[in-house]
This record gives structure tokens, C-alpha cells and sequence, in this order.
């Protein structure tokens, strides 16, 4: 007696689904093929359909989000900085620009709005010698700094948190990190800013992550070494914020920020 393939049995079920999908959202099935073979992409009502067909109107969202934003999700540092870094720095600009609040998760250096012209002239440099991509550091500088005038204007607000070995990590020569962690110590007094700093021996509820940065509600962007993440899923999102709230828990503030960053101040001799 013939009896189906695991193979055949499992096509003849896609097939099924498939068609009754199609039915489901009123559409020919091969609509369904063309959007199952990614040969063509859904709109946002099409994805609704499909979660409204599947019994998974909560998750369209989210799924809404991920289309939109696929292409821009993960995007190389070397494909973004294949002609140098400057542009990248006018892009951060413009986002910083329509950005109330900027929350800052920071376990590897300053954020880019907090760092001297000598320390970012000394951590960029050394950026670009790992990447191998065009030097234009000296411009590149110039548009990353630009980006500490929403510290002074605006209603834009700052919320970072920061790991005590970012304050003891040498970028650039004993000149640079001095001025940076004498700069910290005086843009902590700008109403506009609110600086935590995690002690190494802090209690914890949420591990050590890769540096991200929350603009409003709307993106979480994640920094890895080859590439930045984008994230707008709402799911997601929620899932950073929480994160956050747990990070800045562990945190210090007002003078015992300023304790820790002095005394790393002062190991530099």
C-alpha cells in the first residue's frame, strides 16, 4: 500500500494552509505564494489580514514595524562608513534634532554628545584604522561634536547611564581622558542632563548589554562591533525601556556619580 513522504505530506499541508489563508483574507492564493516566497512584499493591511486570518491581531504591530524598517535594521559600520564617517555624523545630528529624549545606555565609551574634540579625535581614529575605511576623522569630529548644542538648547532632555569601567578605559593619550571626565563632571550640571554611573560592584537585575541609545519611544538603536541595530518593533521597544529601568536601578547619582568619576580622574595621576 503507497504511503506519502514525510516531504509529500508536508507540502500537501502548506498547501492547504495556504489556500485556506487565501480564502480567509480574500485573496487568489497565488498572492499568498508570491508574499510566502518573498517575491513580493505585504502592505500593512495585507499583514493586518493575515493576523486577523491567523488569530494574531495582537502581533500586526510588530510585524508592521519589522517590514517597514528591514532594509535599515542592521546596517554595517563598514558599509556606513565606506566613504567616511562625516555623513553618518550629520545623519546622528538631524536624529538628536527631533528627539525630546534621548536615553543612553553606555558600557564601552561617553556617548557622542558627551565626548571632547581630543577624545573622539582619539577613539574615531582608532575606528577607522580597525575598519579600514576613509580617514576623514578631523571632519567626522567636527559633526559628532555638533551634536552637544542640544545639551544647551531646546527642550531636548539626556538620560545616561554609564558603567564605571567606561571612566577608567584609556581612549587616546592621560591629556584626552582627563578632559573628558573633567567634561562629565560639568555637563552633569546642566539641567538638561541626568548622569548615572554604575559601580562595577553594584547589585543587578539586568546584565552588562551593548551600548544602546532610546530616541523617545520611537527607535532603539544597538551598537555591536561591525554594525548598528535598529529597532521599532513596539515588542521590542518595551523590551529596551525595561532594561533601561532595571540599568539605571543599579546606578548612583548627584554626588556619588561625581565621587566616581573623580576618583578615576585622580588614577590618572
Amino acid at each position: 500500500m503507497w504511503a506519502p513522504s514525510s516531504w509529500t505530506w508536508t507540502a500537501w499541508v502548506t498547501s492547504r494552509r495556504s489556500r485556506l489563508l487565501s480564502a480567509r483574507c480574500g485573496w487568489h492564493a497565488a498572492k499568498t505564494s508570491r508574499i510566502l516566497s518573498a517575491k513580493a512584499a505585504p502592505s500593512d493591511s495585507d499583514i493586518r489580514a493575515w493576523c486577523s486570518a491567523s488569530g494574531a491581531e495582537d502581533q500586526a504591530e510588530d510585524l508592521i514595524a519589522t517590514a517597514r524598517s528591514v532594509d535599515s535594521m542592521y546596517l554595517e559600520w563598514r558599509r556606513l562608513h565606506r566613504m567616511g564617517m562625516r555623513k553618518v555624523h550629520e545623519d546622528f545630528y538631524a536624529l538628536h534634532e527631533r528627539t525630546i529624549l534621548c536615553r543612553v545606555y553606555a558600557s564601552n565609551v561617553p556617548p557622542g554628545f558627551f565626548q571632547t574634540p581630543a577624545f573622539a579625535t582619539a577613539l574615531m581614529t582608532a575606528i577607522t584604522e580597525f575598519q579600514g575605511t576613509p580617514d576623514d576623522v578631523a571632519e567626522a569630529v567636527v559633526a559628532r561634536v555638533a551634536r552637544s548644542r542640544f545639551l544647551y538648547e531646546g527642550n531636548h532632555r539626556f538620560v545616561v547611564l554609564m558603567e564605571e569601567w567606561v571612566l577608567r578605559s584609556w581612549v587616546g593619550n592621560r591629556s584626552a581622558m582627563v578632559g573628558q571626565l573633567s567634561h562629565l563632571l560639568d555637563v552633569m550640571r546642566l539641567p538638561s542632563v541626568s548622569l548615572g554611573i554604575i559601580p562595577m560592584g553594584a547589585a543587578r537585575t539586568i546584565w552588562p548589554l551593548e551600548a544602546f541609545y532610546l530616541y523617545d519611544d520611537r527607535q532603539a538603536l544597538v551598537e555591536t562591533l561591525t554594525a548598528e541595530v535598529n529597532v521599532t518593533q513596539p515588542r521590542e521597544l518595551a523590551d529596551y525601556m525595561r532594561a533601561f529601568s532595571g540599568l539605571a536601578s543599579s546606578a548612583v547619582y548627584g554626588d556619588a556619580a561625581r565621587a566616581l568619576i573623580g576618583a578615576a580622574r585622580n588614577a590618572l595621576g
